[in-house]
């Protein structure tokens, strides 16, 4: 059952769907269980619906599209799509795989009031705005090795601004800058015991928005899960996130200064083998400590389909 796991749960680096204000290119929750688990050479399909819900009080300002605004709330719905092809020939060692991803969803915000403008005025007053759209594309590489029970991953992404954006709206879907990020992971896998534990660390380096001259800090993040199977085909558990900026926001557009962020996010997952060897997974998060970023719970739901590999009814 490894081999497939290995191969759903390869995904790419999903994106941020806001900008500035401390939240950049990486979405949290990315990786879960099995994040360095081998795959079956061959195409794999992974869909995946993401909702998140966050919000921040009146007493927290945030820097968009040039205005520094007061109470956001914010709501997104996005379908995912990854394909990614895994190869058979070693690679130093271990197995390589590339993935694309782009998503197409919709986002809805709103702010309890815009403090200033670009030309500096002061304004007040609620504001909404929603939009439906196609996010940027997310490359992403990785390579693992498989020693027994323990797996081993390093990965790099990039984030290619095509998405829907305008600076002069609140709703926004692409990112509107470059982003690279790259790290490692680990992955604890024993079948006999039907333990599974997975961590990967990574690095986020954001290019300059250039509409806004704005440009968000270097962060760092973790992914970690836990689970357990409690039959052949279905286990539970449990996933979480830690993510910190570690250097300041820049540019001239970053007037509220350095406005470093961080978050952290719990919750439950639960991961099925279908018929066919499809694979589908539930897990969400609840955020708590944030800092300079609104915080809320988001949900993920992904079915994997391997196309292209050999399907192994009996393991």
């Amino acid at each position: 059952m490894r081999w497939l796991v290995g191969a759903v749960l390869a995904a790419p680096a999903l994106p941020a769907l806001a900008d500035e204000g401390g939240v950049g290119f990486w979405l949290p929750g990315n990786y879960a269980s099995f994040a360095a688990a081998p795959g079956e050479p061959g195409w794999t399909f992974p869909t995946i619906y993401y909702r998140s819900v966050a919000d921040a009080n009146a007493s927290k300002s945030f820097t968009t599209g040039g205005r520094i605004v007061a109470g956001v709330e914010a709501t997104a719905d996005f379908v995912f799509v990854a394909p990614t092809y895994t190869f058979g020939a070693p690679v130093a060692g271990g197995q390589a795989a590339l993935s694309l991803a782009a998503a197409v969803g919709h986002v809805n915000a709103r702010i309890d009031a815009t403090l200033t403008t670009p030309n500096g005025a002061a304004l007040s007053g609620s504001e909404t705005d929603s939009r439906t759209g196609f996010s940027d594309f997310y490359p992403t590489a990785t390579l693992k090795w498989n020693r027994g029970v323990h797996n081993y991953v390093a990965y790099a992404a990039a984030g290619a601004p095509v998405g829907t954006y305008d600076a002069d709206r609140l709703a926004n879907i692409g990112i509107n800058h470059w982003a690279l990020d790259g790290g490692g992971g680990y992955t604890y896998f024993n079948e006999q015991s039907g333990n599974e534990v997975s961590a990967v660390l990574g690095f986020t380096y954001n290019f300059e928005n250039r509409d806004t001259s704005y440009q968000n800090g270097i962060d760092a993040h973790i992914d970690w899960a836990y689970s357990h199977f409690f039959s052949p085909t279905f286990h539970f558990g449990a996933v979480g996130y830690f993510y910190d900026q570690l250097t300041g926001d820049s540019g001239s557009g970053a007037v509220l200064g350095d406005f470093k962020s961080k978050v952290s996010g719990v919750g439950p997952q639960g991961g099925w083998f279908l018929k066919n060897e499809w694979y589908l997974n539930l897990k969400g998060y609840y955020e708590f400590g944030a800092k300079n970023r609104p915080e809320g719970w988001d949900l993920w739901l992904t079915l994997a389909i391997p196309l292209g590999a050999t399907t192994r009814a009996s393991e």
